[in-house]
């Protein structure tokens, strides 16, 4: 669900979002408009501009009588039995029309053979459309208009500009409820994103949009919803990095601060054994910055390994060898075992050591003094041969295995810091075997203890 503090966003941005939907639909209906407008003008200046365009059936049907009777007898019933929706737009028209002979004379006159002006000599006024009827190439009258509107020619062309129009406004209104409906599923879920984007790039890492709207549009909240989230934990985890690194720092600088203050004030000689341990406390210091150094250069992929075919058996070996002094201190049983079945590996064989030893000096650190630590090497399964490391110690709670590879952890009971270390060990060797295509795990023994396996996939011949 969205943060709290992304809705009235949302809402904001949902207001503009439809605003330029409607606009655009605006636009399109603005457009459609004018086009119906200029068609509409320049029909009429079309028709205006000469009668024979005005009138082209008329014309048509009047010379066409004339040339099947060779006279103008019975022109006054032309247009009676014809219901065509053109014909009754010209029989309407027919009273504002004046029809003469070759001779100028009138032979109808607004559609009637029965007023005074009939058979009347007529001169047309210079101000009346009129318009010559021809058969054969033949002048045989002239239709007078009088008294003719300007929009009338509309009403010829009204079956055609008609359903178009109707069609076109139709599709308009269609445009709008779609358009409403793609806005309510698209618009609103888009502008929740977008909300909520602002508001981790404000850094409120905890803002979420539900996910609606079509396929494409629920990946993308989804995929949103993962960021915000890997961004949200990748933020608490850099706050507890820096709250764990500075309590790693200040308890060595708290100790090594308190010997030298007291060597100046003179609580203690300044001799070899108070000297020794504030150097002690430096040496801590260097490790741990070297730990962080290495683990940010391995999660960052930009520690170089130099690739090389190793014998995990004599790697193993001289891992195991550089702990036995410290095993034998805390009297600790070291054993080490090797499959003669173990294919070379190709790995950095410093960066193969380093991950071991810090398995076994993990086990050795959290362990009992007269336990044991077993390192074996061999193959896990057909595909895989790994490096196991184990030992009888308490284990770890069940609940805590996921984490015991995460920088800094320590566990309540067993993993305290007094028992040393950084706290870095473990997630070092994990970047380490990944870096190079293996993979680490841990899991408790049923007999008591922990067993931590680096894998790799054993090389094809």
């Amino acid at each position: 669900m969205p943060h709290p503090d992304v809705s009235p966003a949302a809402k904001s941005i949902s207001r503009r979002l439809f605003l330029l939907v409607f606009r655009a639909l605006g636009g399109m209906l603005l457009v459609l408009v004018g086009l119906m407008i200029i068609a509409a003008w320049g029909i009429l200046g079309w028709t205006n501009s000469s009668p024979e365009n005005i009138e082209p059936l008329l014309v048509y049907m009047l010379e066409s009588h004339y040339q099947a009777q060779g006279s103008w007898e019975g022109i006054d019933t032309v247009f009676a039995y014809n219901p065509s929706a053109m014909v009754n737009y010209y029989r309407r028209g027919w009273n504002d029309t004046i029809l003469l002979d070759d001779s100028g004379r009138v032979v109808l006159d607004g559609g009637s053979a029965q007023t005074p002006l009939v058979n009347q000599v007529y001169t047309i006024p210079p101000n009346q459309i009129h318009l010559s009827l021809k058969v054969k190439g033949q002048v045989v009258g002239e239709l007078v208009f009088i008294n003719r509107k300007f929009f009338e020619p509309l009403l010829v062309f009204f079956p055609i500009i008609g359903p178009f129009s109707v069609l076109s406004l139709s599709l308009v209104v269609l445009a709008l409820i779609i358009s409403l409906l793609l806005v309510r599923r698209v618009v609103s879920p888009l502008a929740g994103v977008i909300a909520a984007a602002q508001s981790v790039s404000r850094g409120n890492f905890s803002a979420r949009v539900k996910s609606s709207g079509p396929s494409d549009l629920r990946v993308l909240i989804d995929s949103f919803n993962q960021m915000a989230e890997s961004l949200e934990s990748n933020e608490r985890e850099r706050r507890e990095l820096f709250a764990v690194i500075a309590h790693e720092l200040r308890t060595p600088l708290s100790v090594l601060r308190g010997r030298l203050e007291g060597i100046v004030d003179g609580i203690y000689p300044a001799d070899d054994a108070h000297i020794a341990g504030a150097l002690e406390e430096t040496y801590l210091l260097g490790r741990l910055v070297e730990d962080l150094r290495l683990l940010a250069l391995a999660e960052a992929r930009q520690l170089h390994f130099d690739l090389k075919q190793v014998d995990l058996a004599g790697l193993g070996q001289r891992a195991v060898d550089l702990f036995e002094a410290e095993a034998a201190e805390k009297n600790i049983q070291l054993s080490f075992s090797a499959s003669s079945e173990i294919a070379p590996l190709e790995a950095d064989p410093q960066r193969m050591e380093q991950a071991i030893g810090n398995l076994i000096g993990n086990a050795l650190r959290y362990i009992p003094d007269g336990g044991r630590v077993e390192i074996s090497i061999h193959n896990l399964n057909e595909a895989e041969m790994g490096i196991v490391v184990c030992d009888n110690g308490p284990g770890v709670p069940e609940a805590d295995l996921p984490h015991i590879f995460d920088r800094f952890w320590r566990g309540e009971t067993s993993r305290t810091r007094l028992a040393g270390g950084s706290g870095l060990g473990l997630a070092i060797a994990k970047e380490l075997v990944e870096a190079q295509g293996g993979r680490i795990f841990a899991r408790n023994l049923e007999s008591g203890g922990l067993e931590v396996t680096i894998a790799f996939p054993i090389p094809k011949n």
